[in-house]
């Protein structure tokens, strides 16, 4: 896989697990199933998300930076 394919593989729609707790008023970290195995982001959310919850990126902010939103149960 070229580098061009690979950083045109957005982790928007992917699912993550959050391993730091992202407050309101700022970034926790997020591990996503992107590429084949499972990448680390800075994520930032509208409300707080507590460690080891599932979450759905949906926005990218940047290449290490997303938004996420809690996964329905």
């Amino acid at each position: 896989m070229s580098v061009a394919e690979e950083s045109s593989q957005s982790p928007v729609g992917a699912l993550g697990r959050v391993t730091v707790p992202i407050p309101s008023d700022g970034p926790g970290e997020v591990l996503v199933a992107v590429r084949g195995g499972s990448e680390a982001y800075a994520a930032w959310a509208d409300h707080p998300i507590g460690r080891n919850l599932r979450v759905i990126v949906v926005e990218s902010i940047s290449a290490r930076s997303v938004m996420v939103e809690p996964f329905p149960s």
